[in-house]
């Protein structure tokens, strides 16, 4: 990996992290054009320790809100007057909207860094989840915003995390589609995937670090990667938020079943290699 490729990534991994394309699927293809291998275990921890960029970005761009929800909680932990605060009940939904993909991911590594990580189930996971996205608008009641979110609400979208440990299914794609279905309006059932990301995207950065620091990939290219990672994401959230407030995300399924179709393509007529 040169320091070209660590920018690269990190630009990918900024731009697809929180748009409902799946940033997995689109860091594997871009991968595998750079020529790296993607069954690498030091190359599939790189991918990961570069997302924690991106969540920088949601943090400082939700600085005050995740403040809010912390205080809140925290109050809320020592004051039972505090415990009718949505705030306070939000801070504990994202905790229990974040166990499942813990327990998943941790139990599944082998499995999704492994068979999963080939373009075969980047392409077919990009086009299948594009049926459900479609569903998930057309059912939308749109109700309700965080303040109403129940725990069920935050326990459902959190399993849906789980699916997205699939490449090319999204995570945002996952939570959001799965936010509309239970009832959230749009721009709530963003900002819930966006909150559910920081415990989960982070603690999956963490635990692989250990990988990148024992192989071939320098320090320097982690923090160029993750940086770049940083600076790009922090622009796609702001988009996003503004984008679904007036937009379906059905409008990225066009790009999806494109990309799936073109991939499935390459890959039967033999022009480019699954893994």
């Amino acid at each position: 990996m040169t320091i070209v490729d660590s920018i690269l990534l990190g630009i990918v991994e900024g731009l697809t992290e929180f748009l409902p394309v799946s940033s997995t699927g689109h860091l594997t293809i871009a991968e595998k054009i750079l020529r790296l291998p993607i069954d690498d275990r030091a190359v599939t921890a790189y991918t990961a320790v570069i997302q924690m960029g991106a969540i920088a970005a949601v943090i400082v761009f939700f600085a005050r809100d995740i403040r809010d929800i912390a205080l809140a909680w925290l109050r809320g932990l020592v004051k039972v007057d505090e415990r009718d605060s949505a705030t306070y009940r939000l801070g504990w939904y994202v905790i229990v909207g974040s166990v499942p993909i813990g327990v998943v991911g941790f139990v599944a590594k082998d499995l999704i860094t492994g068979p999963l990580r080939t373009l075969w189930w980047v392409a077919g996971a990009l086009i299948a989840w594009s049926a459900v996205m479609v569903l998930a608008e057309r059912r939308a009641a749109q109700r309700r915003d965080l303040e109403q979110l129940r725990l069920r609400d935050a326990a459902v979208v959190g399993l849906a995390q789980c699916i997205a440990l699939v490449p090319g299914v999204s995570r945002s794609g996952a939570t959001i589609s799965v936010g509309l279905l239970v009832g959230l309006d749009r721009v709530a059932a963003t900002r819930l995937s966006f909150l559910l990301s920081i415990p989960a995207l982070t603690a999956a950065g963490l635990y692989e670090l250990k990988d990148v620091a024992g192989s071939d990939i320098s320090m320097g290219q982690t923090v160029v990667g993750t940086l770049v990672s940083f600076v790009v994401a922090y622009f796609a959230v702001a988009w996003l938020l503004k984008f679904v407030a007036h937009h379906s995300i059905v409008a990225f399924v066009p790009y999806r079943v494109t990309l799936g179709v073109t991939l499935l393509v390459l890959l039967g007529a033999g022009v480019m290699s699954a893994t």
